[in-house]
């Protein structure tokens, strides 16, 4: 019977071997400014990086307004939303990709704020709830106007005019450009 090739020894070369000695860091720099070594066939296996810091390029990235929609449509849409989540009417989990940590987290509290009024007078009182927990009766909120200035490219600032039922309310917000949508900065209601 014929057994196949004889088989060889392997050699393994440790790969430290194969390169060239390191070069430490002080003689690398005078490498780089001495024109003797620039036209060296040989570049040491080294990158030379320029070190970004990771929020430069994994953060949010600052949008031009040209990329971003009608700022003045948009001031309405998000009023609104924050409206209905400061009485209740609306979660406010819906808002966390478009407001800032900031302005959420007080939305949210706020927002907790109202649901435990509400809960607590409708248990005292039997009434029925919402898909909220708000009372079936309240009155709708709308936007009655909206008047937006742009100080800056990415940024645009605007008064929004509540109707929530009798009441009148105004709304300022400053809504900034990032990742390709706005998100709201700023924001007092009064």
């Amino acid at each position: 019977m014929s057994v196949g090739p004889a088989l060889r020894a392997v050699t393994v070369l440790h790969p430290h071997l194969a390169r060239p000695p390191a070069v430490p860091l002080h003689e690398a720099v005078e490498r780089a400014r001495d024109e003797r070594w620039r036209d060296q066939p040989y570049a040491q296996g080294s990158l030379a990086l320029d070190l970004v810091p990771d929020e430069a390029l994994f953060g949010q990235q600052p949008t031009p307004s040209s990329d971003l929609p009608d700022p003045h449509e948009w001031a309405h849409r998000i009023g609104l939303a924050v409206a209905e989540a400061l009485v209740g009417v609306r979660p406010p989990t819906q808002l966390v990709r478009w407001t800032t940590p900031e302005v959420y987290a007080v939305i949210a509290r706020r927002a907790t704020v109202v649901a435990r009024r509400a809960m607590a007078s409708q248990h005292r009182a039997g009434g029925a709830t919402g898909h909220v927990g708000t009372p079936t009766g309240r009155p709708r909120i709308f936007v009655r106007r909206v008047h937006v200035c742009c100080p800056a490219d990415g940024v645009a600032e605007a008064a929004v005019v509540l109707q929530d039922g009798p009441r009148v309310r105004a709304m300022a917000l400053r809504l900034t450009g990032f990742d390709g949508r706005w998100r709201v900065e700023a924001l007092q209601v009064a």
